[in-house]
């Protein structure tokens, strides 16, 4: 049970973390391309 909670945590912050990082990276492309931002 233990083993379960432990990965189910790890693949939550790996998605966490690459999440912000692709939309980090997007809203970075849409600024260099003139877009409004925010």
């Amino acid at each position: 049970m233990q083993e379960i909670i432990t990965y189910s945590i790890v693949v939550l912050a790996v998605v966490f973390l690459v999440r912000k990082f692709f939309f980090k990276t997007k809203k970075d492309t849409n600024c260099n391309k003139g877009c409004n931002c925010g």
